[in-house]
């Protein structure tokens, strides 16, 4: 977890390099379908805040926008079908779509990593916007600054001079308005706060993502520490219900639990109501977003679905400890029965007299002269004379006609084609560099495997690639189309 000592320093160049690595949203956007992955993904998990959906209905809706996109920007742009996508999506090298099966199902179900909502934030602020506030901005700052100061001050006096400062920019207030004396917000004033709400309230439904996924990395290291754990019971027990890395101790547990109660009050949710109702209906809102008239109850549902988390993850970590406690007892009581065993034997057969041997107890001596010298190989004489020539006859022709296909060369054909473009077809190529070792170069590019690209074939399309024999015949060759796709690997 991130510290905020860390968020205000900033990153150094090893942090970055590591970034770049290993974080899967920078993977996200190096990716050569992030166009398809982030449009597709985003409207699906994020502009309609679906937290969970079987792998059939995912299935369904990216098999027809591959449909309408291959329409669009010709047939081959996206060879592949939609389940093997949304594997690819899935994989853990890739970590885009988090796949799992529901308790009491044998269906899998996707949903979105926080990396494609990190990415997704990443794109959006790249877009221009017409209109920056920067003024409710720094009211915010200084409406935090005076929580954080007074909220944390331990004298009394303090507090009470703060809540006199305020009581009396109240009642000034009340005078103004009682005499007449006031001022609406201006409309540029009431936009810019607007914009701000709405950020606001994307950026904290984005979160619920990232707190699910850290409660989830909370509870592997809780049961990486269970597994490993060589001590006495009582002192694991003692380690895990009292530390801080326990799901609910946790900061960010007590952070949530805190939002989620205050959230849950009928009155809150009420007043919440009633403010995003009237905010929406403000004149001086060009475009309101349609989202923000709802959010709260977006904002309920991404929320039950983190505390429905946390409650399967404190079930599966209970059940994991009793598992543990039940192997144990059945060792004892594996061992009980063998001392019993034991003891049976002894009764019925009388005491056994209790021997134990020694080794001798005279020192064993080595001298260094005792020891064989090294004595070296014998080589064997190889003899070249006397050699003669064999009696049969052969032809040797065939020893002179054998060829060698170099994979390399055509790896590296391949790359030179994938230079520019994200992916070509096997016809395409051939017909840009004919064969010249025939069928045994076609089959050589059938088998190449490098990390820069990956052959793709379609079994529902056929194609013909041709070329020429030694003879000056044309050979035609028929096989499922195939096209070699860029991947992530170094070029």
């Amino acid at each position: 977890m991130r510290s905020i000592a860390r968020e205000v320093r900033g990153v150094d160049y090893e942090e970055i390099s590591d970034l770049r690595r290993q974080s899967a949203a920078w993977r996200l956007l190096r990716a050569d379908n992030a166009a398809l992955v982030l449009s597709f993904l985003g409207r699906v998990f994020v502009s309609e805040n679906v937290r969970s959906i079987s792998a059939a209905d995912l299935a369904g809706r990216l098999d027809d926008e591959l449909y309408a996109l291959n329409e669009r920007l010709g047939q081959g742009t996206f060879p592949k079908a939609a389940k093997a996508y949304l594997d690819d999506w899935a994989d853990p090298r890739m970590g885009y779509l988090r796949k799992y099966y529901p308790e009491g199902t044998d269906e899998p179900c996707f949903d979105a990593t926080p990396a494609v909502e990190k990415a997704l934030g990443w794109v959006r602020a790249l877009t221009e916007r017409s209109f920056v506030g920067t003024e409710s901005r720094l009211n915010t700052i200084f409406e935090l600054l005076r929580q954080m100061v007074y909220g944390a001050a331990s004298d009394p006096e303090a507090r009470l001079e703060e809540l006199r400062r305020r009581r009396r920019e109240i009642d000034e207030e009340i005078a103004r308005v009682e005499a007449g004396d006031f001022r609406t917000l201006e409309p540029t004033a009431q936009r810019e706060r607007y914009q701000q709400v709405t950020g606001t309230a994307r950026e904290l439904l984005a979160d619920f993502r990232e707190v699910e996924a850290n409660f989830r990395a909370l509870d592997r290291r809780l049961r990486e520490k269970i597994s490993t754990w060589e001590g006495p019971k009582g002192a694991l027990l003692d380690d895990i219900l009292g530390n801080r890395e326990s799901i609910t101790d946790s900061d960010q547990g007590k952070s949530f639990q805190a939002f989620y109660d205050f959230l849950l009050s009928s009155a809150r949710q009420e007043e919440l109501s009633g403010l995003l109702e009237q905010v929406q209906s403000l004149e001086e809102i060009d475009d309101p977003d349609p989202r923000l008239r709802y959010v709260h109850y977006d904002w309920l549902d991404a929320g039950e679905q983190t505390q429905t988390t946390v409650r399967q993850l404190s079930e599966q970590l209970r059940r994991f400890l009793d598992d543990q406690v039940w192997a144990e007892n059945r060792r004892v009581v594996e061992i009980v029965r063998s001392i019993e065993k034991h003891a049976l034997a002894v009764r019925v057969e009388g005491p056994v007299p209790v021997t134990t041997r020694l080794e001798g107890t005279a020192p064993e001596l080595g001298l260094p002269m005792e020891r064989p010298l090294y004595t070296p190989r014998v080589k064997k004489p190889i003899k070249s004379t006397g050699i003669a020539a064999g009696s049969e006859d052969f032809a040797v022709d065939l020893l002179f006609e054998q060829f060698h296909v170099d994979r390399a060369e055509l790896a590296a054909e391949v790359r030179r084609a994938l230079q520019n473009r994200s992916q070509i077809g096997l016809a395409e190529l051939i017909r840009e560099r004919p064969l010249s070792q025939g069928l045994a170069e076609l089959v050589g590019y059938l088998g190449l495997t490098d990390e820069a690209f990956q052959l793709v074939y379609d079994e529902t399309r056929t194609e013909e690639v041709t070329w020429q024999d030694d003879d000056g015949a044309e050979r035609t060759a028929t096989l499922p189309r195939a096209n070699f796709c860029r991947t992530g690997g170094e070029w």
